[in-house]
């Protein structure tokens, strides 16, 4: 089986030389030899060029010969959870859904994100007390990353 520190190397050979801003969100090694890696990066998106640039240094310095292999190199994808810490710091400022461990789940504005939190900032419209129309409360909720079971990015097209 190919060595996945090996390919950690590769990887990170390529990133300092190529663009620092990308890191990596996932790599797996199956059984099989099959790899995929996910990379983001922490300002603009993971372009073509990207993904190739990193595939082929993995490619060209893995031995066919050796050890045969599949290799998928991607970008994260809006798709999918928030998996790492670069990728909450990224989308500060973004609209977010968060799922939490008891069941609950909250939707707002990621205003910060630290290793052991994330604040979000959610809205709500609430009847208050001699009014006639509902007010919107705007509330701030600090939420511990240990409570988090998955956090996706709401995806927008209103302008």
């Amino acid at each position: 089986m190919i060595s996945k520190k090996k390919v950690e190397k590769l990887i990170a050979e390529r990133i300092e030389e190529h663009d620092p801003n990308l890191f990596v969100v996932s790599l797996t090694i199956s059984p099989a030899n099959d790899i995929s890696v996910e990379l983001d990066k922490e300002e603009g998106n993971v372009s073509v060029d990207d993904c190739i640039k990193v595939s082929r240094n993995i490619e060209h310095n893995l031995d066919r010969e050796q050890e045969d292999f599949s290799l998928n190199v991607s970008s994260a994808g809006l798709d999918k959870g928030l998996r790492v810490f670069k990728q909450y710091l990224k989308n500060v400022g973004r609209e977010v859904k968060v799922k939490l461990n008891e069941g609950g789940k909250l939707q707002g504005e990621l205003v910060e994100a630290k290793e052991d939190k994330i604040t979000l900032r959610t809205t709500r419209k609430e009847r208050v007390e001699g009014k006639k129309k509902k007010e919107t409360i705007i509330e701030d909720q600090v939420i511990p990353m240990n409570t988090i079971i998955e956090t996706k990015i709401v995806i927008s097209f209103k302008r």
